[in-house]
């Protein structure tokens, strides 16, 4: 039997495998409303067999955009252009969901094929960035530190993206505190230099991103594994939440496996059904070396330390590595990102590769299931 291809429960939801497509960001949004090309490029997958096809860092208010060609979740208009996307996804057999953002002092950016780099000023559209303290990413504008304020203005977009993510369908919302956005500037020291109640002690770094989680949490119903005072419900009811984090900033000084593993652990309690682990992208001087699975260790350490499911990416491009980190135990599931953009029909790929005998390639497609 593969473990990659069997089915995987989060809540009430049912996953048909465990082979999934990574948030990518297109940067091809207008006013943060998906095109076309987001409804083509997420169904396509659908059609290749994923199990969950999760869209990419959508922000959940204006200045939490990474680049002004990012999506949104910030207004109704945004919300209903995402439902017929949603819709294409659930019409092929796999499930959607949706990462929620907010990019902090890394907002305000350049889209990769701008052809420029670095912050967009003001004249160019861009705006203002927030962060927990005003410490600039290298080489882009200083951010304006959040006050308590604007804090609880964060924790109140996420349920408001929360919300409006659901009336437009996805059935799997996930937190994005990776990869040097907001929630994990606050949770590493090196980019968090507060003295209040969001500062210092890891305890207080992990307060906003704990706070988010909640929110969403009590937005998307269901039980937190909190007092039982402030349940929602049963833990089988209420949509599936996972929370991306980076394990490690891979910089002296930062946030790192010991503390991503504690942090994993409050974030499941706090409401969260699943961690996704990745690594980096809090400085420009980290020190990572890329090869195929460099990120699984990391996802094993805290699914071992913490106790908790865990997702493992890191460039896994083919089925039998895939099935591997699942047999090993290294994680619950699998999220690959560049290998879709090569195959977009991986899932299909993989499990003919495996032999494994799945029930979902369209019929339009039936003549390639059996080809050798």
């Amino acid at each position: 039997m593969s473990i990659l291809f069997s089915p995987l429960t989060l809540r009430g939801t049912t996953l048909r495998n465990r082979l999934w497509v990574s948030p990518m960001c297109m940067y091809s949004a207008a006013d943060g409303v998906p095109q076309e090309w987001h409804h083509t490029h997420l169904a396509q997958f659908a059609s290749g067999g994923a199990g969950l096809i999760v869209a990419e860092a959508t922000a959940v208010s204006p200045e939490g955009r990474i680049s002004p060609r990012d999506t949104g979740i910030w207004t109704d208009e945004q919300r209903n252009a995402w439902a017929p996307i949603v819709a294409a996804i659930h019409a092929r057999g796999s499930k959607a969901g949706i990462q929620l953002a907010h990019a902090g002092r890394k907002a305000s950016t350049w889209w990769p094929f701008s052809g420029r780099r670095g912050s967009v000023a003001a004249e160019d559209g861009g705006w203002p960035t927030l962060a927990p303290s005003a410490v600039a990413y290298e080489g882009f504008a200083e951010p304006v530190a959040l006050d308590a304020a604007g804090i609880d203005a964060v924790v109140s977009d996420f349920a408001a993206a929360t919300r409006r993510s659901l009336e437009a369908g996805f059935e799997v919302l996930e937190v994005h505190g990776a990869h040097g956005y907001l929630l994990h500037q606050f949770l590493s020291p090196l980019s968090n230099r507060r003295d209040d109640e969001y500062g210092g002690s890891l305890e207080n770094r992990a307060r906003l991103l704990l706070r988010v989680v909640r929110a969403v949490r009590d937005a998307a119903g269901g039980a937190r594994a909190g007092k039982p005072g402030v349940w929602r419900g049963s833990p089988q009811e209420g949509v599936p939440i996972i929370v991306r984090i980076s394990a490690t900033d891979a910089a002296d000084g930062g946030f790192d496996v010991d503390e991503a593993a504690i942090v994993a652990e409050w974030a499941v309690e706090a409401g969260a059904d699943l961690i996704d682990v990745s690594s980096g992208g809090l400085v420009a001087h980290q020190a990572i070396e890329v090869s195929p699975g460099y990120q699984v260790p990391l996802a094993a350490r805290i699914r071992k330390t913490a106790g908790v499911p865990v997702t493992a990416v890191g460039m896994i491009t083919d089925g039998a590595h895939a099935e591997s980190v699942l047999a090993d135990g290294d994680a619950d599931a699998v999220f690959v990102g560049r290998e879709w953009l090569r195959d977009p029909h991986f899932a299909l790929r993989a499990a003919h590769e495996l032999g494994v005998e799945v029930d979902y390639w369209p019929e339009q497609y039936q003549r390639a299931r059996w080809a050798s």
